[in-house]
């Protein structure tokens, strides 16, 4: 996908583009209705090149990048710092302060790709690490609560939603969720009760 608020430079990049193999989904001469025309034509890369890229382009990859993240290469003549920064936070791939050109545009947009990819690598790695965290948060206050009700070591109080765990056939997270929910509300209550 090609926005571009100049036809003419978007005729050339689009027949550029076409030259080295690429298909166009849709050239749009502003990014409004962006996210609209993603969703539309679910393009595998989107290139940017606006006179005066402003915050609501911004907040449209932004918004793109959180539900439906996509290399987003970026041209521009804007050379603010804080612009470029806020650019990369919003999801862009590649920002290049010059205009397109032709005979580099397929080693730009492998570079992005390649970007893209690492950067979803590396996302996926700390939302995997954040749920671990997570649930052995949620194992450990469990635990704490049930050496304190029932007067045990940590130990046996993880052997206990360990067992809980294999007799009910659910993850020892979903047990330490039950037993948080029991002796929270019903601090005199048996575990064993109530699974």
């Amino acid at each position: 996908m090609l926005v571009d608020d100049n036809p003419e430079r978007a005729a050339m990049v689009e027949a550029a583009l076409g030259s080295r193999g690429f298909n166009v989904v849709a050239v749009l001469a502003t990014a409004s209705g962006l996210l609209f025309q993603m969703e539309q034509h679910q393009p595998q890369v989107v290139m940017i090149d606006l006179e005066s890229p402003d915050r609501d382009i911004l907040e449209s990859l932004a918004v793109l990048n959180q539900h439906q993240p996509t290399p987003v290469v970026m041209f521009s003549r804007e050379l603010d710092p804080g612009f470029i920064q806020q650019a990369i936070a919003a999801g862009v791939s590649a920002y290049l302060a010059e205009g397109v050109d032709p005979d580099k545009v397929k080693t730009v947009i492998d570079i992005a790709i390649a970007q893209f990819e690492h950067f979803q690598a590396l996302r996926r790695n700390f939302e995997e690490t954040l749920r671990e965290l997570e649930s052995r948060k949620l194992v450990d206050r469990a635990k704490r609560l049930l050496m304190a009700h029932q007067q045990i070591d940590e130990d046996k109080a993880y052997a206990q939603m360990r067992k809980l765990a294999m007799n009910s056939n659910q993850k020892i997270t979903a047990v330490a969720a039950g037993v948080i929910a029991i002796l929270d509300k019903h601090p005199a209550e048996s575990v064993h009760e109530s699974f």
